[in-house]
């Protein structure tokens, strides 16, 4: 997953940029960058590394203009992260950066495209320079020296015909202005939202998440539709228009559970209250399945489950407590490259309270469990402390099929879930009892914050894949390339290793 956001204000952007980043700093930790534009001059800075890391005083310096973007990632195996840090750009025509949240599908084939057929130069690996080479060529093709918001969504249309998978993207033209638009699926969310100048003028900005609207005192406007593009020009106006043929609004399912802030609205759907209503409908499970359950006391693994264990202690009438502190120095494990490092990091960035364990039964909740690494240590560290029973439940149901829209985690045999049951999944985290969602009740509890969406991107859970392309070969071909990915990292770690010798 990623993070985005543009800003066309009538003042010095690179401030907002740098701090609507940082609100978006959980969406990735691992690369960040800000491109802002004076006048028709471009000024860059990215590289990898949490946005206070990658850009210090001396570079906001030099980003000087009143539009501009930013993007933070996060690592997705054997990347080299340097070089896939964003934003891209491509000079022809008129000067254009891009930056991008999600993953497309079809990316070999349309790579292959575009250097035979459109004669379009590839510098990276990521699906986002795919992107920003459709819409360019889209742009080129119209061979116009001055260009119109219609020529913009002419240009997206041609992405949404070409493009197939799952992305939110800004954009910034160089002199003209900034467009954002997103999948006709709107699979990963994007939102903008308006700022009123003291001198009565109106300044725009959009992002993957409200929180980065909030923090900078911008209004709300609307999530960007699926398959909608808004521009909004160098000189303020905004313009909108629908430029695909046909859509479905289907916003992925891991955002409510993982990806997003709390006081984030995806769509209209508060993040906090589906992570309420999914710990009270854990306590109701496990009320009809366990009526007799020895729980003591109840804990969250911090912090994203924080919401659902409190609602699902309250709602069995059992004590709630923090057993476990958190060193906030430390990233997020799940988004962290490598087993090992992720299996390493867990004591880093957890500790026990152990006077909260000793001789009690505890109840841990998570969001989530996906590879079952952080889990598995996290119950043992449990038992360390002295707790004599350790039960772990999950706010999402098992996560069993790999992701292919924007979470690093396609390959399934990583997935604990995958081809196991329940009590396979409890033995191998060495739990006592484990405790699963139902997914129909996690689409009931976001469907519930509005009505109106009938569908939801839940294929880590079912397997069903709702964009074209997405086949049992299709999934074996990614999980190859991701372990011929792992073992060159390892290759090259081990080279390191030895050069440090």
């Amino acid at each position: 997953m990623c993070g985005v956001v543009g800003i066309v204000a009538k003042q010095a952007v690179n401030q907002d940029i740098f701090d609507a980043l940082t609100a978006l700093q959980h969406r990735g930790q691992d690369a960040a960058g800000i491109v802002t534009c004076n006048g028709s001059r471009l000024f860059l800075r990215k590289g990898n590394g949490l946005v206070r890391d990658v850009v210090r005083a001396r570079h906001m310096y030099q980003l000087q203009g009143e539009m501009g973007i930013g993007h933070v990632r996060y690592p997705t195996a054997g990347s080299d992260s340097q070089s896939q840090a964003q934003p891209f750009y491509v000079n022809s025509p008129y000067g254009i950066m891009l930056a991008h949240n999600g993953n497309l599908v079809n990316y070999e084939a349309l790579r292959k495209e575009l250097i035979h057929n459109d004669l379009r130069h590839m510098n990276t690996e990521s699906d986002s320079e795919l992107i920003l080479n459709v819409f360019a060529h889209a742009l080129q093709k119209l061979n116009k020296v001055t260009i119109e918001p219609k020529d913009i969504f002419t240009a997206v249309a041609e992405v949404h015909q070409r493009c197939h998978g799952a992305y939110a993207v800004v954009a910034l033209i160089s002199g003209l202005g900034i467009v954002a638009f997103r999948d006709p699926y709107g699979i990963r969310p994007i939102v903008y939202g308006e700022r009123q100048t003291p001198d009565g003028n109106k300044e725009y900005m959009v992002a993957s998440e409200n929180v980065a609207l909030d923090v900078l005192n911008f209004q709300f406007i609307s999530d960007v539709a699926p398959g909608e593009a808004i521009f909004i020009s160098a000189d303020g106006e905004l313009h909108r228009q629908q430029c695909a043929a046909k859509t479905q609004l289907s916003p992925c399912l891991f955002e409510f559970v993982y990806l997003a802030r709390p006081d984030s609205a995806i769509d209209h759907i508060s993040v906090y209250k589906v992570r309420l209503r999914l710990g009270e409908h854990l306590a109701d499970k496990i009320k009809q399945t366990w009526p007799d359950h020895d729980i003591d006391v109840v804990m969250p693994i911090p912090d994203t489950s924080r919401t659902a264990a409190s609602a699902l202690a309250s709602t069995l009438g059992l004590k709630f407590r923090e057993g476990f502190v958190k060193n906030r120095y430390i990233g997020r494990t799940f988004i962290m490259p490598g087993q090992h490092t992720r299996r390493k990091s867990v004591r880093q960035k957890l500790n026990t309270i152990p006077l909260e364990f000793e001789g009690k039964n505890v109840l841990l909740v998570d969001d989530s469990i996906v590879r079952g690494t952080t889990g598995k240590e996290i119950i043992q560290m449990a038992r360390d402390a002295g707790a004599k029973k350790v039960y772990f439940a999950s706010a999402a149901p098992a996560v069993r099929f790999p992701n292919v829209y924007g979470i690093d985690m396609p390959a399934a045999s990583e997935l604990v879930g995958h081809n196991r049951d329940i009590a396979e999944i409890c033995r191998v985290m060495n739990a006592d009892k484990l405790i699963f969602q139902d997914l129909e009740v996690l689409i009931k509890a976001a469907q519930e914050g509005n009505p109106s969406i009938k569908q939801f991107e839940d294929c880590v859970f079912t397997g069903k894949y709702i964009t074209d392309g997405v086949d049992a070969a299709y999934l074996k071909h990614l999980e190859s390339k991701r372990k011929d990915s792992k073992r060159q990292q390892q290759n090259l770690d081990i080279t390191s290793l030895d050069l440090l010798d």
